[in-house]
């Protein structure tokens, strides 16, 4: 599973365990951008942190739902990756995550409670440029490299 990221000097990386997911609408996918309080503005694939008693795909569905509002399916695993990273909150982690495929079912507003994420769509090219996570670039890269 490559690595991607460097980590912060002299800190401590907890894994933590999470997924993503790259769902399509005609010649875009899902990102979502995020504005926190604290400041930044950024681009991300859907999805984040497996809670206890969670595997993979459980975590990627609820995921889905709190950032974008979108219900959705997984389909296949297209790659592991590990990202470093800093949260929100100052702690250093190393995402050790899956990425899948997505299929958009429906959307129900109301299981979206991240405010500060919105959904955009973006082409898979433009997604690749300005993912915050080369990690996640790398896995929307690969997933374009097997659409054929």
């Amino acid at each position: 599973m490559p690595q991607f990221g460097r980590p912060v000097d002299g800190a401590v990386h907890r894994e933590r365990p999470a997924a993503f997911g790259i769902a399509r609408r005609g010649e875009t996918i899902a990102l979502v951008r995020v504005r926190p309080v604290e400041g930044g503005d950024y681009l991300d694939l859907p999805g984040g942190a497996i809670d206890p008693g969670e595997d993979e795909v459980q975590a990627l569905i609820r995921e889905f739902g709190e950032e974008t509002g979108l219900v959705v399916t997984a389909g296949s695993r297209i790659t592991g990756i590990r990202q470093y990273f800093v949260l929100s909150d100052g702690e250093p982690v190393n995402n050790i995550a899956g990425v899948y495929t997505v299929e958009v079912t429906a959307q129900d507003e109301g299981l979206k409670i991240e405010a500060d994420h919105t959904l955009v769509w973006v082409a898979p090219d433009e997604a690749i440029r300005r993912l915050r996570h080369d990690g996640h670039a790398w896995a929307v890269a690969k997933w374009m490299r097997g659409q054929g």
